[in-house]
């Protein structure tokens, strides 16, 4: 069974997509950007901040989907620019202390002029 996530602690879908949807023991959410999700806007300050709020809005969509963080299996970063990875990695590694998730990081134009988006697969207990 198939069924979609979405959350106002997250900003809402640019596109026709999801923020996220379970299926069965997984969820897949949608790639997140920095986007606050009271204003819809970019945040400032660089790579590092746009990286802080693209994984917080990503635990918002985890959250609202009956997963966390610590349950991601593999997450796809896209980077505007490859030499911003040292300090994306740095704040990623923040949120995954324990265990990381697999991981692919990829050069992309990424949508709204971010410099990063990131996507992820969890698991979820059933509830």
């Amino acid at each position: 069974m198939k069924t979609t996530v979405s959350t106002k602690d997250a900003p809402a879908a640019i596109g026709p997509y999801s923020q996220a949807v379970r299926a069965g023991s997984f969820v897949y959410t949608a790639g997140q950007l920095g986007l606050d999700p009271a204003t819809g806007a970019l945040v400032p300050g660089g790579i590092e901040a746009e990286t802080e709020r693209v994984l917080l809005n990503l635990k918002a969509v985890l959250t609202a989907s009956g997963s966390s963080l610590a349950s991601v299996v593999k997450t796809t970063v896209f980077l505007a620019d490859l030499a911003e990875f040292p300090a994306m990695n740095a704040v990623y590694a923040k949120f995954f202390p324990d265990s990381p998730p697999a991981r692919s990081t990829v050069q992309a134009v990424v949508p709204k002029g971010a410099r990063v988006e990131i996507e992820a697969v969890a698991y979820r207990s059933r509830r």
